[in-house]
């Protein structure tokens, strides 16, 4: 059964601009539909036509009208005055409707009306709700303590993991949903992945992430120069009829030139004979030539990104050697500590990637790596003629007031206008385009421009953080190819599990107490931390087993083929992600303290610098420039680790 289709479908922004032409599909009920295409192709404009938000200049289109829709807009947070349970308890604001119904046909002895209502209350899931709720929202990282959080108060990511959650818990019938895996670490990407499999309704999604798609959908719609291609399969499917397909079209395209070329020959040589026969032969064939509908080559886009890795000078061998590092902030009772024990020891040629969940500090460990930050614990030694090369997931290094082209030319002096340009040019950037303002760049243009600042570096030791985040498909298989190129060192923190399965020599993990070193790519990294589970497991329920004498209850069997743990194992289990709820909780509430009490002494030793009889005493003066120095940078230090947690 057809849910949605379009017929001829097309949308132009400023009457010229076209983006859809003549885009033709039908998708039936309990398809698992992925839309991918390059940044600006046209793939969040499709999603808002088909829920109605914009409009379109030809073709139509048909979306059941009996059907729920739930829409996830790409990073569209909301606002409200609610709290988070307020907001989420709307989406069942009749069960406790009806639980006063039945209350008051109780009181009243209507037994009859009574059970009907309370049968009607267990089909729709009104004992399960409140479960579900606590559920959703603990796998979107929302633990009780943010319950009754203002919405307004949470970041952007907290938002739109807040979106998704409501949007799950609605069920509608038909989700569109517009780059869902931005903001979740890998942990809750494989718990979404898992959801959506049992999801019993028809699924659009828009993602640049690559192994998601190869989890959740079946069918592939790629928007190309303002044309939908169809591909019946996942991800990696089309990536494979992708290649086979534009590998065809090249050799029809070459053929094609082979015959052009020859009928061109052809005609020029029946002219130059110069007789009357000849002369209309060669006009036959010229006019044929002419009404040829010539194809164009297959590999020419809008736009490619052309990106290669070049080290000025090699390294040493030994690139990095860290030993017994650990982080804290604060002191006495508002202490927080982020980690302890960690050692790493990089080689020249090596791509280290390092995973770990948010707010455990990876991209605290690659700034104290490069020397920005101080360990508060161990010692790091840099190699012999490493040259770092540093990419921020948030671009924060690019000068929001320079345009395009001024930002390169404040880092590359000896460049000439036109030079920029033309390497600009290989980034996407053309025309007036090197004129726009870097505060206005999209995600994606941002991070074209901070990757072009990286590649003309010529480092040869290359900390990347978060990468790919706003990349789309095309750009992250560009830049994973340079990265497989590149003669140097890497050191990346990702969660983009697709790139964690191409690009690493080795994955290290982060936790509390050092790294854990894997020596294989993501799939091997999910294996052998499986392994490690496995075993510990065995190892508890071992003790258990020592200690039935003792007094110790197990399980039912029945509970355990339920679960595939024991009673003993899942309560540990459970404990363990309470602790670790608990811990994070108590990091945010002493962060903000510290936070507070820092800001009130930078407040004070300004205050103190203002004093005439201060101004005049040079001892003091250094003495309290220094210490508003030193809390500033802690208080930075705090900002970061705080901004990490809200992820």
């Amino acid at each position: 059964m057809i849910v949605i289709s379009a017929n001829n479908l097309t949308k132009e922004y400023d009457g010229s601009n076209t983006v859809l032409n003549k885009v033709s599909f039908a998708v039936n009920k309990g398809e698992r539909v992925g839309i991918i295409g390059i940044n600006g192709a046209g793939k969040s404009t499709l999603l808002k036509i088909l829920s109605g938000q914009l409009p379109h200049e030809g073709g139509d289109f048909f979306v059941s009208s009996d059907l729920r829709i739930g829409y996830l807009e790409q990073d569209g947070g909301f606002d409200s005055d609610r709290t988070v349970i307020e907001e989420v308890n709307k989406v069942f604001e009749h069960f406790p409707e009806m639980e006063k119904e039945m209350e008051k046909l109780l009181a009243e002895e209507e037994l009859t009306r009574y059970e009907q209502l309370r049968e009607r209350y267990e089909r729709m899931g009104g004992y399960m709700y409140q479960s579900e709720i606590r559920g959703i929202l603990t796998s979107m990282s929302f633990d009780e303590s943010m319950y009754n959080k203002k919405i307004s108060t949470l970041s952007g990511g907290e938002k739109t993991r807040l979106a998704l959650a409501i949007l799950l818990l609605e069920k509608p019938d038909i989700l569109f949903l517009d780059e869902p895996t931005n903001h979740l670490d890998i942990g809750t990407l494989k718990w979404l992945e898992q959801y959506l499999k049992g999801y019993r309704g028809t699924m659009i999604i828009v993602s640049h992430d690559r192994y998601f798609l190869n989890e959740t959908v079946n069918r592939i719609f790629e928007i190309e120069n303002a044309r939908l291609n169809i591909y019946e399969g996942n991800y990696n499917f089309y990536a494979a009829e992708r290649r086979n397909r534009r590998e065809a079209e090249m050799r029809q395209y070459e053929k094609q030139q082979k015959e052009v070329q020859r009928q061109e020959e052809m005609i020029r040589r029946f002219k130059q004979r110069g007789t009357e026969k000849l002369a209309k032969r060669a006009a036959s064939r010229e006019k044929r030539l002419s009404a040829m509908e010539l194809m164009q080559r297959p590999d020419q886009s809008k736009g490619k990104l052309k990106l290669n890795f070049q080290q000025n000078f090699q390294s040493g061998k030994d690139v990095l050697l860290a030993e017994d590092l650990s982080k804290s902030f604060g002191y006495g009772i508002n202490r927080v500590e982020l980690f302890r024990g960690v050692s790493i020891d990089v080689k020249r040629g090596e791509r280290v990637c390092i995973v770990g969940a948010n707010g455990i500090g990876k991209t605290t460990l690659i700034r104290m790596l490069m020397g920005d930050l101080v360990s508060t614990t161990g010692h790091i030694r840099v190699g012999h003629n490493v040259q770092f090369g540093y990419y921020d997931q948030g671009q924060q290094l690019l000068n929001d007031n320079n345009t395009v082209i001024e930002e390169l030319q404040d880092a590359y002096s000896l460049y000439s206008e036109g030079e920029l340009r033309n390497i600009l040019g290989r980034f996407l950037f053309r025309g007036e385009e090197v004129f726009q303002e870097v505060g206005s760049l999209s995600g994606g243009e941002r991070a074209r421009l901070s990757l072009l600042k990286l590649m003309m570096s010529g480092a040869n030791t290359l900390i990347l953080d978060e990468p790919t985040n706003h990349l789309d498909i095309e750009s992250k298989e560009v830049f994973e190819e340079a990265l497989l190129e590149f003669p140097g060192t890497c050191l990346i923190v990702s969660h983009d599990r697709y790139f964690l399965n191409r690009i690493p020599t080795r994955i290290m993990e982060l936790t509390e107490t050092g790294l854990v070193n894997y020596l294989g790519k993501y799939d091997y990294y999910v294996e052998k931390k499986q392994q490690l589970i496995e075993s510990g497991s065995k190892y508890v329920a071992g003790l258990a087993k020592a200690t039935t004498a003792e007094g110790v209850a197990f399980a039912s069997e029945d509970t355990e083929e339920k679960t595939g743990l024991s009673a003993a194992e899942e309560r540990k289990r459970k404990k363990e992600i309470e602790a670790e709820e608990r811990r994070l909780r108590r990091k945010r509430e002493s962060l903000e303290k510290e936070i507070e009490r820092l800001e009130d002494e930078i407040s004070k030793a300004h205050d103190e610098l203002q004093k005439p009889e201060v101004m005049t005493d040079h001892e003091k003066l250094q003495s309290l420039s220094d210490k508003m120095a030193e809390d500033k940078d802690r208080l930075d230090a705090c900002y970061e680790q705080w901004l990490e947690l809200q992820e």
